[in-house]
């Protein structure tokens, strides 16, 4: 696995220019309130590049005329007073011998030791306006190592979080394995959730449940605030409150998945909360199913980014008009933007350490096509508040479905589809 993170990083040296510098804060220990704090995640980028969870850290690279990269990492000090009360610390020497570093020094020393490391290079990238801390620190650092020589040229800033974000969309053999795994520790308790699921229960206790499937299976925390939404609540596309009890005759909306290892999985499922869906949640649900469908068969290489989109959009139009909802031709109501009023949101986002993953949309100017390695969520959707001006049997339906879409060289491959979509099998799984 270290070799792993070395390679991530040499990688680097291939991005950036020669005579550069990129440097990455780790994140720090959050307060909930009091001194109780949250639970420790590290930042994303950081971890990618490192493997090292430890807070305060930060990782200065510096690539040189070669693109070589030569890695060094500030750490907390080794302080066996402060492991009997928070756990192990690996200290610089830990540090260097267990994750590749070239050298580590204690985080104290950061403000000595940096603008040394600094010094020469022409260009310092990092995620400005991310970390109001690191912002001014790398004015202070970047000033200090100016002035270690005065006729040294300039040092330019520029942002590293594309170029890594970049990387980082191109998922290795070892990311893969831990996404599946995470997709099928969500998908497992999606199962389990439908067909848990009673009337009279609370969302609450239905994200409760979720958390403790997601748990016993190794994704101890979950990837985001899971939306546990019932009835009406599900035309809240952040719903995130979960308090509202659960009755016959609505729909559950759930998008919910964990974290395993630091990756995230995504899923999205409506399900009727009596096990049967009414013809107008069934003939909506066919709508939003049929998009999905589609749209995923458009995940390729041969594809980019948009086109799911567009496909998804006319689906939803032309199922619309179908039911009356919407009046007049495809071509123009596409075109107007009409579906806007009931499928408001884009078809997915990049998935990977982070749920709403790092990476382009765009490249020169153009949308991005899809590469193998790649991931992205697909999650058409339909809602339809009540104060919408439609007949009364359509208000209310809140549907969106959710997969995790792997791109390869032949085609896509679903990480998520062991949770049934098809309404048949939903109803057999809940029978």
């Amino acid at each position: 696995m270290k070799n792993e993170f070395i390679n991530r990083r040499k990688k680097l040296g291939s991005i950036f220019p020669s005579n550069s510098a990129v440097v990455i804060s780790g994140a720090s220990i959050q307060l909930r309130n009091a001194d109780s704090s949250h639970a420790f995640r590290q930042e994303s980028s950081f971890w990618y590049l490192t493997g090292f969870n430890e807070p305060d850290s930060t990782l200065v690279l510096l690539i040189n005329e070669s693109h070589e990269v030569q890695s060094t990492i500030f750490v907390p000090k080794k302080d066996k007073v402060k492991e009997i009360w928070d756990g192990y610390r690996a200290g610089p020497e830990g540090a260097e011998k267990d994750h590749g570093f070239d050298q580590a020094f204690n985080n104290t020393e950061i403000d000595d030791r940096l603008p040394e490391l600094l010094t020469g290079s022409n260009t310092v990238f990092y995620p400005f306006g991310k970390n109001s801390t690191l912002d001014k620190n790398m004015v202070d650092w970047i000033k200090a190592a100016k002035s270690k020589d005065r006729h040294s040229p300039a040092i330019d800033i520029a942002d590293a979080a594309s170029k890594i974000g970049n990387q980082r969309l191109l998922k290795s053999a070892y990311e893969i394995e831990l996404m599946k795994k995470a997709c099928r520790i969500s998908a497992e308790a999606h199962v389990e959730a439908i067909k848990f699921v009673k009337s009279g229960m609370t969302e609450q206790a239905m994200e409760a449940f979720y958390l403790y499937e997601f748990a016993k299976r190794g994704g101890r925390f979950s990837a985001y605030t899971p939306i546990v939404a019932g009835g009406e609540n599900a035309c809240i596309l952040h719903y995130v409150e979960n308090c509202q009890t659960l009755n016959d005759g609505d729909l559950l909306l759930v998008d919910a998945g964990c974290e395993y290892d630091f990756y995230a999985s995504d899923i999205t499922r409506t399900f009727p909360v009596s096990g049967r869906f009414t013809d107008p949640q069934l003939a909506i649900y066919e709508i939003v199913l049929e998009a999905q469908i589609k749209s995923i068969e458009s995940v390729s290489v041969n594809n980019n980014v948009m086109d799911a989109q567009i496909i998804s959009e006319k689906v939803i139009t032309q199922g619309l008009i179908d039911l009356g909802i919407l009046t007049g031709s495809l071509d123009t109501l596409h075109a107007e933007g009409a579906f806007k009023d009931f499928y408001m949101h884009k078809i997915g986002h990049w998935l990977g350490l982070d749920v709403h993953d790092a990476g382009d949309y765009m490249e020169n100017n153009q949308f991005m096509q899809f590469k193998p390695g790649m991931v992205t969520t697909v999650e058409p959707g339909i809602y339809i508040p009540a104060s919408a001006e439609v007949e009364d049997k359509w208000k209310g339906i809140g549907i969106r479905i959710e997969d995790d879409i792997l791109v390869t060289a032949e085609g896509n491959e679903n990480l998520t589809e062991f949770v049934p979509s098809d309404p048949r099998e939903i109803e057999a799984l809940m029978a």
